[in-house]
């Protein structure tokens, strides 16, 4: 049997990455390692008590730190590695599923399941509401689709095809686009695939992130990085940069609760100010 390992980055979430790690427990194909990676103790406190007695590793703050983190540790040690965000809870057999279909397709080298559910476009669900949605019977067909690249709050990768490979840490902080840019490159080594045998529900749980001025500047700055790097297709990018433009600059005149669009759209601004100048960098978030 492969070897399978799930890795939760997390920050300022300790007691909602408790019970996503509870939840783990009760997969129908259990998992071999759980390994939560976070900044500080305060981030994962209590999280060592939760069943199936999780790994619990530091690193510098940014998901692609983090993750860099687990795949160093797990270099040798995991046939499949699952990427889970903090607020992502998985159907029960979603592991036993994953391994079925890297078993059964030895050339897939990348999965991501096709949600019940995405609180980031539905104001955010609880834990209580997301297991309700996967109570619900689901009438639709579990079909392999073939898919560029994987979305980043739920993923599962082959190790030997991404052998040596790690996210590019010059997406710091949430790392905004991190999965596209590393399931670019994964894909490039065989088949990667979504389908609704794998499943779960996003809560899409505010708190815990980037401001709302450093995620604007990210959804115009790490756009033009990726299409400058290649990992990410130009219709895709171009598609996506300017559908969240608008949105922040239409939404900034009635923004939805907990949602810093005014934010936003001035870090939109600032990036594209930096364009003209020919100076955008990711990494200038830091400095705001």
């Amino acid at each position: 049997m492969p070897s399978i390992h799930v890795v939760i980055a997390t920050v300022g979430r300790a007691q909602l990455v408790r019970r996503t790690v509870d939840l783990l427990d009760l997969q129908t194909r259990r998992a071999d390692g759980v390994m939560v990676v976070s900044v500080s103790p305060a981030d994962v406190a209590g999280v060592e008590q939760a069943r199936g007695a999780p790994r619990i590793l530091f690193s510098e703050r940014g998901l692609c730190r983090q993750r860099n983190r687990a795949l160093d540790a797990l270099e040798g040690q995991a046939d499949i590695i699952v990427f889970f965000d903090d607020d992502f809870i998985p159907a029960d057999d979603y592991l036993a599923q994953v391994e079925a279909l890297f078993e059964g397709h030895p050339d897939i080298v990348g999965i991501t399941g096709e949600l019940r559910g995405d609180g980031v476009r539905h104001g955010g669900f609880t834990i209580e509401q997301a297991l309700e949605l996967l109570a619900k019977p689901d009438p639709a067909a579990a079909e392999l689709r073939h898919r560029h690249e994987l979305y980043g709050c739920n993923m599962a990768i082959r190790t030997s095809a991404a052998q040596g490979m790690r996210f590019d840490e010059n997406l710091p902080l949430y790392g905004w686009q991190e999965d596209i840019d590393f399931t670019n490159r994964l894909g490039r080594k065989g088949r990667q695939v979504s389908t609704r045998a794998v499943t779960g529900v996003h809560l899409g749980t505010s708190g815990g992130r980037t401001s709302g001025k450093r995620l604007g500047y990210s959804q115009v700055a790490n756009i033009v990085y990726l299409k400058r790097k290649g990992t990410m297709r130009p219709d895709f990018g171009n598609r996506l940069m300017w559908n969240n433009v608008a949105a922040n600059a239409l939404r900034s005149l009635r923004p939805e609760p907990l949602v810093d669009r005014r934010g936003r759209f001035l870090g939109n601004m600032l990036a594209i100010f930096d364009c003209l100048r020919g100076r955008v960098d990711p990494r200038r978030i830091l400095e705001m």
